[in-house]
Parts: structure tokens; sequence; C-alpha cells
């Protein structure tokens, strides 16, 4: 099994958790009561222990339990779940950043890992000193660090802050150049934990080649996002963690549609705001506020199933005559799939003025399994872009057997399924 670059046997990770069954400290309401004692007894008595042993007792949590997987050289792991399932923590053993509790972790390779923004950079430093301190610290020797440096920093895009300390980067630059230094010096093991959710929609497509390209050099590779249609666009391979445990290991599409049916159900909210949102194009005199999807049945959620209607309600503000409103679905590259447009089937005039609720119901939507995005579109009748918000709220297609004969769809290579019917004379 000369293939296998990384096994995990009965893998666990234990904190101690400590629970303080009384008030320890005294409250600052119980100081400003206590009139009688003078100012410097306040002072002085203001978060004073009273006990300090009795009321604390400690109990253990395993944030990792009983994990065991064997991933072969070139692979692309995605992880995913909920907030606290345990991915942060299964990269951290993974990269002897920390030790497991219980179990053994045999690797084989160099391993470069990105767990958080700036993770090993000194802030006193500049970017230029941080990428031979990162590089070093992964293993790299000066000659192998100046053979890439002038990549890193092209990828980076921090040329003119290159001899800035990083203390002044704004979190995308920090990111940008703790991913560069990462994915640029040839570790055999790459691992990258929620990068995307940093930078803007250019750089994660960068960090999406990048790490497309480094699985292609037939190096390792295991991503941590909440971006599922990222996950399904990189990886082959997906664990599903939940409360410390693997739910399962499998195929890509296998993992995220078992995430999203069994431990995403909370997620599967159907309204979002964009009142907030800043890359919006456009010049303004009229704005999508709010969407809201509903299935078939009348339900808010941004999950249906494979073949079924759904219904999407825009809320816009502003004041713009003969409007044109326009739905359409992309992927997370921003490649139109489908869309919905007023002007081509809607007969009347739309006049914004204020406030106005405008609905949308997609009949038999015939995308295969997956996730998607919405955006939307406002302007004139001319091509004028008054407001334009791309990947808008996810939708997620869910998996159904829409030809009624118990068997699964095969997605390979489709977008989109068509029904129909065979007969034989």
């Amino acid at each position: 099994m000369s293939d296998i670059v990384i096994r995990a046997e009965n893998l666990g990770k234990k904190y101690l958790i400590p629970h303080q069954h009384k008030e320890s400290y005294t409250a600052l309401r119980d100081v400003l009561a206590n009139s009688t004692k003078s100012l410097a007894k306040k002072i002085v008595s203001f978060g004073r222990r009273r006990t300090p042993h009795e009321n604390v007792s400690k109990e253990d949590f395993w944030a990792l339990k009983d994990v065991f997987f064997d991933v072969k050289q070139g692979e692309r792991v995605g992880i995913i779940g909920r907030n606290g399932a345990g991915k942060t923590t299964l990269l951290k053993l993974l990269s002897r950043i920390t030790e497991p509790s219980a179990g053994r972790i045999s690797i084989k390779g160099k391993v470069a890992s990105l767990l958080e923004v700036g993770t090993g950079f000194h802030p006193e430093l500049t970017g230029r000193e941080n990428i031979f301190l990162n590089g070093a610290i992964l293993g790299m020797n000066k000659a192998e660090i100046k053979k890439h440096f002038d990549e890193i920093v092209d990828f980076a895009e921090v040329e003119k802050f290159l001899d800035t300390p990083v203390k002044r980067y704004s979190s995308g630059m920090y990111v940008r150049l703790a991913f560069a230094v990462a994915a640029h010096l040839e570790p055999e093991i790459l691992m990258v934990d929620e990068v995307l959710a940093v930078g803007d929609a250019q750089f994660q497509k960068k960090c999406l080649g990048k790490m497309e390209d480094v699985s292609k050099e037939g190096r390792t590779l295991f991503f941590v996002s909440h971006n599922l249609a990222a996950v399904q666009s990189l990886c082959n391979r997906g664990f599903v963690l939940h409360q410390g445990t693997m739910l399962l290991d499998g195929q890509t599409e296998k993992a995220v549609t078992f995430y999203l049916q069994k431990s995403g159900a909370d997620l599967m909210s159907g309204s979002m705001s964009l009142l907030e949102r800043r890359d919006r194009k456009g010049n303004g005199k009229a704005r999508v506020v709010s969407l809201t999807l509903y299935s078939q049945e009348g339900i808010e959620t941004n999950s249906i199933g494979m073949g079924e209607d759904l219904s999407v309600t825009l809320e816009i503000e502003g004041k713009l005559k003969n409007a044109v409103i326009g739905i359409l679905i992309g992927n997370l590259f921003m490649r139109q799939i489908c869309r919905g447009y007023t002007y081509e089937s809607y007969s009347g005039k739309i006049d914004i003025n204020g406030s106005v609720i405008i609905k949308c119901h997609f009949r038999e939507i015939p995308l295969v399994q997956g996730v998607y995005y919405i955006h939307t579109w406002v302007g004139g009748i001319a091509g004028e872009c008054a407001d334009e918000v791309d990947n808008a709220m996810e939708l997620h297609i869910i998996e159904k057997d829409v030809f009624n004969t118990g068997k699964k769809l095969d997605r390979k290579g489709n977008l989109f399924f068509v029904k129909h019917e065979w007969n034989f004379s």
C-alpha cells in the first residue's frame, strides 16, 4: 500500500471543559449596591474570588473520536460539517499542530497547511520577511524559497506592500499572502481551512485554480469549507463530520447530499437580506433588498428536489420605469445555467416606485443534484443595469427518483436531466 500517504487509526482529540456551578466573582451590580462600604473596599473586592476551588468541575469533551481513514497520493478530500463538527481539529492533528489524545497518524510526505488567516506570520515582520519565515517553518531552505519568491508575490498581489509590516495588511491581503506561500512551496500534502471565506470572488477562483493545479501534479489536498459548490467542483472524496465523529466517507456528491439531507437541515434557510452586499453592480436607481425561495409545497427553503418547482420572491426598492427583472441560476464560477427575465415571459409593464414585491415561479427545474447560486438583475428595457448581485444565495438541488424506478440518476457530465419514456412493441 505504498500509495497511501496518510493513515488515521482510532484518531481522537480530548479537551477538558471547566464548568462553574456558582458565581465565583463579585458582580458589578453587587459592588454598586453595597453602598455601606467605602470606595476603596469596593475597588479591592471587585473581581476577588470567593471560593477558589470548590465550585469548578471538569468534563471530558471529545472534539474528535474514533476516526479511521486512508488517503492515497493525489486524492482531493473535502471535509464538511457544521460549526464545531471537528473539521479544523482534524486538520490540526494531521498538520502536527496538536497531538492526538487517542489513536495514531502516519504521514508520508511534506505537509503545508493554511488553517486560519496569517497562520505562522509575525505581525511585526514585513511581507517579504514573512515569506522566508513561513517557508522555513514549512521546511524549505533559502534557495527553494527564492526560486518561488516572484510567483508567490505575483499570486498574492501584494508587491506594493511587500516591505510593509503585515500587521498593517487587511485580512484579504493576509490570506492572499498566506495561501500563496503554502501553495507555491511544493508540499506533497496541502491542507486548507476556510480560505475562501475571506477573499473576494476573483481570489476565490484563483485559489480554486491553484488547488486544482496542485492536485493535477499528483499532490494530496485536504479542503475544509462551508462552500459546498467549491467542495464539489474541487474534491473527488468527501468526509462528513458531526460532533467529532465521521458520519460518511465517500464520493463528494454522496457526501454533500448526505450532509444536506441529514446534517445540514437547519442551514436550509430560504430567506436572504441583500442590504449589506457591497459587491453589487449598477447605478442604484433600484436594488434588490431581500430574496426568498419557496419549495413547491410553499415551504421557505433553499433546498428542493430534482424536478421540483421553485418560487422566488424579490423585494425591490427604488424608482425605475419600465423595469426589467432577471433571476439567473449559475454555478460557483458564475457560469449561467438557466434564467428567467420579465421581458421574455411577462407582457405587462413594471414600474418601481418605492418598495415592490416581485414573484417568479420556475416549473420542474431540470437540474441534477448539486449546489447552485441565484443571481439577481434589475435594469431598464434598453440594457441599463440598476442593480446586479452575483451569488446572492445558494440553491441546493437534492437527489430524487425523478423517473420512479428506484434507481439513482447518473449525473456524470450532465447539468440537466430530461424526463422521457421508453416503449417497445
